[in-house]
């Protein structure tokens, strides 16, 4: 956090006079050394504060205020002459006009200025909204490039094996891993058809040991036909899996196998 920021988290509780002495030296030590953003910061709080009195709710007269009231008023209605009493029952003070004009027109103000500040909210909630999108699509690109570096590696690095994993069915196209003992797995293909429904595509690791195959990561291809699936943790190591085997499995993939082999590839 820099110097500004520290101040500006000041700046509101100054404006309302709610800082403790600390702070308060503190803040006004850094003001006086003309701290331009600083004080543009507190003319800011201070306007807010300000408009806030607008947001209070209209208060009543006293019972005090409203009998002294009536009582000037029947005061004037019997001080004068026959017709002037006349006048003054049907008569309304001009005062009292003027009272009404004012309060009319400071209620004109008031919704006028809330519904300004709410804009303003609504304005910096949208803005700030945008930024969070903008930063989640930022993440999310940066993520699949670090991805994309991560499987470069994997495919260029001399200690990677390469394993073919060829159909079962020879309309359909191979498939080509790639197995860095360190790095991980990535398979990939081209052409690969879509599963269609509720069906994804699932890596499976067939150990030497002749026990269950392993469950790894699932995928699908794009609309082009095309995937690249890297495991950056394999359940099992390069040195004990015979074969690689990718099936077709529900939405979520299987604990084990639920249909026979689409590729198979030998590991060793």
């Amino acid at each position: 956090m820099n110097t500004h920021d520290q101040f500006r988290e000041l700046l509101e509780a100054y404006a309302l006079g709610s800082l403790d002495s600390a702070d308060r030296a503190l803040l006004e030590t850094h003001l006086a050394s003309d701290c331009a953003e600083c004080a543009k910061g507190l003319e800011e709080a201070r306007w807010l504060v300000s408009q806030l009195a607008y947001l209070a709710p209209n208060a009543e007269p006293s019972a005090i205020l409203r009998g002294r009231l009536l009582q000037t008023v029947r005061a004037e209605a019997a001080g004068g002459s026959p017709q002037q009493q006349a006048v003054h029952t049907t008569a309304v003070p001009w005062w009292l006009w003027a009272g009404v004009a004012a309060l009319l027109l400071f209620s004109v103000y008031s919704a006028w200025n809330e519904q300004r500040l709410r804009r303003t909210v609504a304005n910096l909630q949208q803005h700030a909204e945008t930024q969070r999108a903008e930063r989640k699509r930022l993440e999310g690109e940066l993520s699949a490039a670090i991805a994309q570096a991560h499987e470069a590696m994997i495919w260029s690095d001399p200690k990677s094996k390469k394993i073919m994993l060829p159909p079962k069915d020879p309309k359909m196209p191979q498939l080509e891993a790639m197995w860095h003992p360190e790095m991980g797995l990535v398979v990939r293909g081209w052409k690969v058809p879509n599963p269609g429904g509720n069906r994804v595509l699932q890596l499976w690791l067939i150990p030497k040991a002749g026990g269950k195959p392993m469950p790894s990561m699932t995928f699908w291809p794009d609309a082009n036909g095309k995937f690249s699936a890297m495991v950056e943790n394999p359940p099992d190591a390069l040195s004990d899996t015979q074969a690689l085997a990718v099936t077709e499995e529900p939405m979520g993939g299987s604990p084990q196998p639920t249909s026979a082999p689409m590729w198979v590839g030998g590991v060793s």
